[in-house]
C-alpha cells in the first residue's frame, strides 16, 4: 500500500521520483512537505510552475506537466537507510501508461537505486545516457534540507542549477 498516491497524468513533461515519502510528508498527506524541503522553491525557480506552489497543492502539478512518484511506496522515513528497493523495477510499469517525457530522480541516492534496478552504474547529476522504458532520465539535486550543505554539486555552484538544466532540456524538445 502506498503512503501517498502518485501524482500522475498522461503525457507529463517530467515525473520526479524520490526514494520514499518522508515522515513529515506522510504526516501532512502531501509530497515534499518537510520544513526544510526546497522542492517547491526549486520547481518554481527553474520555471516548471508559474507560481510557487505549496505541498498542499501537489495534486495541481499535472496541469503544469509535472508528476511525482517514489521508488519505495510502502514506508515513510526521513532518511534512506535500510529502505528495500526490491520493487524499484516497478517504476517502468508505473510510468508506462502515462508516457512522461522524462523521469527525474530527486537526488543521487534515488538515481543510484533507479540505475541499479535497470542495470546501470550509479549516476551523477544531469541527463543520463540510459532510459527507463524509453523515458529519458535526469538526476536533479536532492531538494531535502539535509542535502543543502554541499559546496558544489557535480560542477554546479547552486543546487537549483541542475533543475534549470532539466527545465531547459524539456523546453528545447
Amino acid at each position: 500500500m502506498a503512503i501517498l498516491e502518485d501524482v500522475l497524468a498522461p503525457n507529463l513533461d517530467v515525473v520526479f521520483c524520490g526514494t520514499a515519502v518522508a515522515n513529515a510528508s506522510a504526516a501532512r498527506g502531501h509530497y515534499f512537505a518537510g520544513p526544510g524541503n526546497m522542492f517547491w522553491k526549486f520547481l518554481h525557480g527553474a520555471g516548471f510552475t508559474p507560481v510557487q506552489l505549496t505541498p498542499d497543492q501537489d495534486q495541481e502539478l499535472p496541469k503544469y506537466g509535472v508528476g511525482i512518484t517514489d521508488l519505495v511506496k510502502n514506508v515513510a522515513q526521513s532518511h534512506d537507510r535500510g529502505l528495500n528497493f526490491a520493487a524499484a523495477p516497478d517504476l517502468e510499469r508505473c510510468l508506462e501508461p502515462f508516457a512522461p517525457k522524462w523521469v527525474a530522480f530527486a537526488g543521487l541516492r534515488a538515481g543510484a537505486e533507479g540505475a541499479r534496478a535497470f542495470g546501470h552504474p550509479a549516476p551523477r547529476h544531469g541527463a543520463q545516457d540510459w532510459s527507463i522504458g524509453g523515458l529519458r532520465v535526469f538526476v536533479v539535486t536532492n531538494p531535502s534540507g539535509a542535502a543543502a550543505d554541499r559546496k558544489t554539486w557535480d560542477g554546479k555552484t547552486a543546487e537549483i542549477d541542475w533543475w534549470h538544466e532539466l527545465a531547459a532540456l524539456i523546453a528545447s524538445k
